[in-house]
This record gives structure tokens, sequence and C-alpha cells, in this order.
């Protein structure tokens, strides 16, 4: 198998263009088009579908790019198997959730390059669930109980969660005391696909979860828009509490009801490598574990 052919065919796959492919890999198009030919000519099948607008995998592609992923991952492991730690280069793929990158990881990300100075770090923020294999990622830090994926999960800890209102809503409409005083109140309701479902204010009472449906103006897709809803005085938010502390020590929001907290939120890395993780994918788990970690409970 043509380990440089299966490069450009992932790198083609990655940016759907043949041409932005080229770019990147300082190659002429014709060449990563002729590579590309010869790999659907080696393999008996065709990879992908051009058109002057678009171009797509075939199911034979999908199939194909996520082995070739781990193929290249392998050869550029024991192209570095003898190289001192400071000597890891290549290109890992992470995704995190957004307050996490930005509050606690790409703060000190100069300092995992100058570490490693030949290694590439692409970087995902969103706080969707995504495809961690479909999308190519090495690894992702997981908020939120996982489903049973086949990947490898390491448990880091727990976010614990509090409820808070913004200063100005509670002089506005006054601080619930009790579950009952939450008729009179509203919730920024969060939903990552931004369905209909009812908003609710989540609690453990007696070991157990209860959700209590609550009335709510806004409905929003993300951390940093759940945070700033709340800020604008639209209703009370359940985040995590480390996301939190700066406003509620300020005096920005207020923190209700903390007796009636939701359930905390597991957090995990989670990788697509089985037992054969390349060294550079070890290396950024390994330096991520140490930032996040600490934080937890």
């Amino acid at each position: 198998m043509d380990i440089d052919a299966l490069r450009v065919f992932v790198k083609v796959a990655e940016l759907s263009s043949f041409t932005r492919a080229a770019d990147q890999l300082k190659m002429p198009k014709s060449r990563v088009s002729m590579r590309v030919s010869e790999l659907e000519a080696q393999l008996g099948s065709r990879l992908f579908q051009r058109s002057t607008r678009v171009v797509r995998l075939t199911p034979d592609g999908e199939i194909l790019l996520p082995r070739a992923r781990r193929l290249l991952d392998e050869a550029q492991d024991l192209e570095t198997m003898f190289q001192a730690p400071s000597g890891l280069r290549g290109t890992v793929r992470v995704d995190l959730p957004i307050n996490l990158a930005r509050d606690f990881v790409i703060p000190k990300l100069p300092d995992l390059l100058t570490l490693h100075p030949q290694l590439e770090v692409v970087l995902s923020t969103t706080d969707r669930r995504v495809d961690v294999v479909r999308e190519g990622f090495d690894c992702v830090l997981s908020v939120g109980n996982l489903k049973d994926s086949g990947l490898v999960t390491r448990r880091l800890g727990v976010l614990t969660l509090a409820n808070c209102v913004s200063a100005a809503y509670a002089a506005k409409r006054g601080a619930p005391r009790a579950i009952e005083d939450l008729d009179d109140h509203l919730v920024v309701h969060y939903s990552l696909r931004l369905g209909r479902e009812t908003p609710t204010f989540e609690y453990i009472d007696d070991g157990r979860l209860r959700e209590k449906p609550m009335k709510s103006l806004v409905t929003v897709n993300n951390a940093d828009a759940y945070r700033a809803a709340c800020l604008a005085g639209l209703g009370i938010i359940q985040a995590p509490r480390l996301g939190l502390e700066p406003s509620i020590a300020s005096g920005l929001l207020v923190e209700v009801l903390p007796q009636y907290v939701a359930a905390p939120m597991p957090v995990s890395l989670v990788h697509p490598h089985g037992s054969s993780v390349p060294r550079r994918v070890r290396a950024v788990m390994a330096w991520l574990a140490q930032q996040i970690t600490p934080r937890l409970g």
C-alpha cells in the first residue's frame, strides 16, 4: 500500500477539495488528482464523487478513511519510535468543550508546543457530541454521560454544577428559596439541537434525579450563549461551577437553591486508537489530563 497516496487521499477527504489539499500538501493539483486515481485503481474502487462544485467521499471512501488514518498514524509512529520525546512530530486532531478549551487549555497550549516543537494541534471547540471516528479526531474531551461506542474511554473526574441568576434578575424577580418558588421564575433553556423539549430545572432529591418543568423565553445551544443569556437577566442556568465562580465572586451572578443542584457531569478523554495509540496522541492526552484533572471533583 502506497503511504503517500493514502496521505493525499486523507487530506482531500478532510478538506473536500483537491485544490485546497494541493495547497496544503504543496503539490500541483494534477499530481494530487493522479495520486488519488492511482489509489482508486490499486483498490479497484472509486473513492470520491467529483463535480465542479463538490468533492464527496463515496461509501467505499467512507469505509477507507478511518483505516487510512490508522495506517498513517502507525507509519508516523514507526518513524518516531526511537526519537526522544521532544522529537515527536505530526498532527493531533482534538475536540474540546468551548469553555474548557478557552479558559484552561488554549492559554497553556504554548507550553505543549514548546515541549514538542514539531507537533501540530488541530483543535475543534464545540459543545455538541462529535462523531470521533467519522470526523477523524485523535482524542476528544467529553463532558456528560457516554454511550457505549466501542471507543477507549478514560474518566478524569466530574464537574459539579451550580444554579445561578444574574444580579439584575435577582433584584427584579427575587431569588427562589424553595422548589415551589420556581413557578414564578424562568430558566434559560439549553438544547444542543435547538429542539422543542420542555425546559426543566434538574435537581437531586433523596438520591433521585428530578425535573421540574419550567417557563423559558430563550433557547441556546452552546455554553457561551448559555452564560451570556443568564448575565442578560433571562433566567436561571445550571452550569459547571468551575466556569461560574469568577462571575459569582465578582457579584455578576448570584447562586440560588444550592441545596438543589443537578447531578455532577462526568469528564472523560475518549480516543479511537484501541491499544495502538500513536506516541504523539499519548503525549497530547497526558498533557490534557494534567491541565484538566486538578480542576475536577
